[in-house]
């Protein structure tokens, strides 16, 4: 559940610069998940014509989940690496999907390494039969290990991934993406545009798969401790999904040629201190820190600068973290 109020916070934001999207044709992968679904939902209510041909691996699902969509956009099957667009004189393409699953990033590295870099590519080719704009979602997870040190990870940090570490096969998967972006910027003269997008808080994220906030805000609400596996000395911040829909819209529809900014909250948070205010703030009976070795691909810091998004878009953070903690809670059903 999207709350109305969050909707209509992102249209009044977004609405200087919704007629200038007006006829759009958009070709959209990734849709169906949680970003994408937020950025529909934000159009839907827009009132432009702009049009969306939506892919989608299982379209009748997601017409069941949500039907509100599925008739206001066109839906097509098809495998982001390998579909078939229909004819649409595409003003833009926006490529958003990717399985950012920690199970397949841990099982099956490959899969997702060639599923990043082939549904990129599959995407840019399809962006220069139409001379569209391209809309690339990428990750903060291109600068790898972020450094102690570095408090706010800028979109100059020439760090990356460890390239002998298979686990690195997200985070260089969209680095090769993005350099599939470069090459066909320079050599075919595409209009691109990149967001790198940190973690993520609000209604419609699964509480139930890898997101250490999702999972604390599921714990707390089964009145369970939220129990840390490791050290929960890693810090992390926590953008507000409304937030993000803003400022990828805004991106699209006003970014320069060339424009590649992070998406995230400069809020810092340990893990243990966000498992912590997340008992606090649900009623939570507390928190366990095991203390075993982190099994994730990033143990220290992650979080961004947003001054060159602040500076050249003009979008800032509307929702501190405690408030987004409870409207994610409240989106699943939790009350006070």
């Amino acid at each position: 559940m999207i709350f109305e109020a969050d909707m209509a916070a992102v249209n009044a934001a977004l609405a200087p610069l919704w007629p200038r999207l007006a006829g759009a044709r958009i070709f959209m992968t990734g849709g169906t998940g949680f970003i994408g679904r937020w950025m529909l939902e934000a159009l839907a209510r827009s009132g432009i014509d702009a049009q969306v041909t939506l892919l989608s691996r299982d379209p009748d699902a997601f017409a069941a989940r949500a039907p509100h969509l599925a008739a206001r956009f066109d839906l097509v099957a098809g495998d982001v690496t390998r579909f078939l667009a229909p004819a649409g004189n595409y003003t833009h393409v926006l490529h958003a999907a990717t399985d950012a699953s920690a199970a397949l990033n841990a099982n099956d590295p490959r899969r997702m390494f060639d599923t990043i870099v082939d549904g990129t590519r599959r995407a840019l080719d399809l962006a220069v039969e139409n001379q569209a704009r391209f809309v690339f979602l990428s990750s903060g997870a291109v600068y790898g290990a972020q450094p102690w040190e570095v408090s706010h990870v800028g979109e100059d940090w020439r760090g990356g991934p460890d390239p002998c570490d298979p686990l690195s096969a997200y985070g260089e998967g969209k680095r090769a993406a993005e350099m599939l972006c470069a090459i066909y910027a320079r050599q075919f003269g595409l209009d691109v545009v990149n967001a790198r997008i940190f973690a993520l808080l609000g209604p419609l994220l699964s509480l139930d798969i890898h997101f250490a906030a999702g999972n604390f805000i599921r714990d707390a609400m089964a009145g369970k401790p939220i129990r840390i596996i490791g050290s929960g000395e890693a810090v992390r911040s926590y953008l507000y999904a409304a937030d993000l829909t803003i400022w990828l819209w805004t991106l699209l529809i006003a970014g320069k040629p060339g424009t590649v900014v992070n998406m995230g909250s400069e809020e810092a948070v340990s893990i243990a201190d966000l498992a912590r205010r997340t008992a606090a703030l649900l009623g939570g009976p507390g928190v366990e820190i095991l203390g075993q070795p982190d099994p994730g691909w990033n143990a220290g810091r992650y979080v961004p600068s947003t001054a060159r998004i602040r500076a050249e878009l003009g979008v800032a953070p509307t929702v501190g973290l405690d408030d987004a903690i409870l409207r994610t809670a409240r989106a699943n059903g939790w009350k006070p």
